[in-house]
Formats: C-alpha cells, structure tokens, sequence
C-alpha cells in the first residue's frame, strides 16, 4: 500500500497569507511526479500554529525521488530567495495499512 508524508509546519499567525499564498502559486507543482497520490494543506482552526502539508505516495523511493528533484530545484535559490513563512518544520511517516472510500450507489 501506499505511504503518507505529513510536513507539520509551525507557522505565526502573521505568516499565514503568506504560506498559502506560496502554495497557491506552486499549485500543480507536484502532480505530475512519479508516485503521487495525493495533496492536501491543513490549515489549523484553533490551538496551534501548526500547517499539515499531507502527501500520499505510491512508495518510499517515489517520495525520495521527488524530494531529490522537483522539491529540492524548487527550494534552491539565491540571496533574494523570501524569507521562510515557517519558522520550523517536521516530517512525519506513515504507511497505509487500511483505507475506505464512500461507496457508490
């Protein structure tokens, strides 16, 4: 089954515009990645500061692969590169061991 990649983003409140709107900007920028499942940015109702950034994979090596790639081309930059909107950031791991989709009629 597949895994799922959560990047859990402490972001002040100050900052959110700013993160969504760089995602939104970079839309599209991870779906055409070999082994991409899923996207989905989390952002929090009430007591924390923290964005989940939820990614489903095919496998380990698909995720990797994008990391070395697309993602990394992607953060790399010069000195007038904006400033992070995250002030940290902490990669969780899970493989799927069940999943449900609503049935259909």
């Amino acid at each position: 089954m597949s895994i799922v990649k959560i990047n859990v983003l402490t972001v002040p409140a100050e900052q959110r515009e700013v993160l969504e709107k760089r995602f939104a900007s970079r839309a599209h920028a991870v779906e055409n990645s070999d082994g991409f499942e899923w996207f989905e940015l989390l952002r929090p109702v009430e007591g924390t500061d923290n964005y989940l950034v939820y990614t489903r994979w095919r496998d380990e090596e698909s995720f990797q692969a994008w990391m070395e790639g697309p993602m990394k081309a992607a953060h790399q930059g010069g000195n007038d590169r904006p400033k992070p909107a995250a002030s940290g950031s902490t990669v969780w791991t899970f493989d799927v061991v069940q999943q449900a989709k609503p049935k259909t009629a």
